[in-house]
């Protein structure tokens, strides 16, 4: 009798959890970085908690404050700077100023016939039909952005209340940082040990996917702008942001902008303007991806890059831009449960407990 007791009240235990994070799910990336935020600037909170005398609601609110000073209102100016770019870029490509064509013919025309041979299994060696496939994915993009930025003025409310319940929930995670450790300790059915592998692995997880690899993102991206302004090359804002977006992928990175960018300016006589690119984007891009990465990443997750490489693309595929998080998260949460699971159960065989 008392086993269905506690097995009905486990069932309702699960129900009512899942129901709270079905209410939960419209506020989940809200939830997300306020939780990842919270984690980062932890030691922050705990300096600023020591330096107070332990008035903790005062070092949680000196803590936000920073948070919004040096992390959001930056973040606000660049992305609204980047809106009014990208619809200047794609109004120059939708008015013709850009002449992509002129760039494709010129492509076509020092391409070896292997290569064409190749292009054509694919549709793509008549330039009107690559003009034509490029038009039409141009202007899908121009829409795209003219709605964005038209529905900025309706998603206002939306993202104002994702901020709120952001800053609200980072107060009180920073605050209640004892006592909700502690709830959730006493709470999680696992041995000391096993709780502790698994909230150190989250810990290590989250500062080094988030700091390392938003930090190289962020250099490569500042780096790419830098080049691309010095170049003159249109829209430096937004290819810099496409590329520290791009830089999150690691094997990958922001190569998959200049490389092509580069090959451009090359064919379109722009010589020395592309040898510059290429120099600077493989000597000096390219070497704060393949020198700080590792270290920043690599050396704290203990992930091989191939599984950080697919995670971190299922995440993004699976949860949109939250998924750079998601993913390499559920990755080492994965890893950690297999290494845990067969420790406990080396350590069960050699008790004997196991046969």
């Amino acid at each position: 009798m008392r086993t269905i007791e506690n097995n009905s009240f486990l069932l309702l235990t699960i129900g009512i959890s899942l129901a709270f994070a079905w209410i939960l799910l419209p506020f989940y990336g809200a939830v997300l970085w306020g939780t990842v935020t919270a984690v980062l600037f932890a030691p922050l909170h705990r300096w600023l908690l020591k330096s107070m005398g332990q008035r903790r609601s005062l070092a949680a609110l000196s803590t936000v404050m920073i948070i919004i000073a040096i992390v959001i209102l930056p973040m606000t100016l660049i992305a609204a700077a980047l809106t009014q770019e990208a619809l200047g870029f794609y109004g120059k490509v939708q008015s013709g100023e850009l002449d992509l064509g002129r760039f494709f013919q010129q492509v076509h025309d020092i391409l070896p016939a292997w290569t064409i041979n190749l292009l054509d299994r694919f549709g793509l060696a008549s330039l009107g039909a690559v003009q034509q496939k490029l038009s039409a994915a141009l202007m899908a993009g121009s829409q795209y952005i003219a709605a964005q930025a038209l529905n900025i003025g309706q998603s206002t409310f939306d993202f104002i209340a994702n901020l709120f319940v952001m800053l609200y929930l980072l107060f009180f995670l920073l605050r209640d940082e004892d006592a909700l450790s502690k709830r959730i300790r006493d709470a999680i059915p696992l041995r000391a040990e096993q709780q502790s592998a698994f909230v150190l692995k989250f810990a290590i997880v989250i500062r080094a996917t988030v700091k390392g690899d938003m930090l190289v993102a962020l250099l490569q991206g500042a780096l790419g702008g830098l080049i691309f302004w010095l170049l003159g090359i249109n829209a430096p804002l937004l290819w810099a942001v496409v590329m520290a977006v791009f830089s999150l992928l690691p094997a990958i990175g922001a190569g998959l902008i200049w490389i092509p960018v580069a090959v451009y300016l090359l064919v379109t006589g722009a010589m020395w303007q592309g040898i510059v690119l290429i120099a600077f984007g493989a000597l000096i891009i390219g070497l704060v991806d393949n020198f700080l990465r590792p270290i920043l990443v690599g050396n704290d997750t203990k992930m091989p890059d191939y599984v950080v490489l697919i995670s971190t693309l299922g995440g993004i595929a699976t949860f949109g831009l939250n998924g750079f998080v998601i993913g390499p998260v559920i990755a080492a949460m994965f890893i950690a449960a297999w290494d845990i699971f067969s420790a406990s159960r080396q350590v069960a065989e050699k008790d004997g407990t196991i046969r």
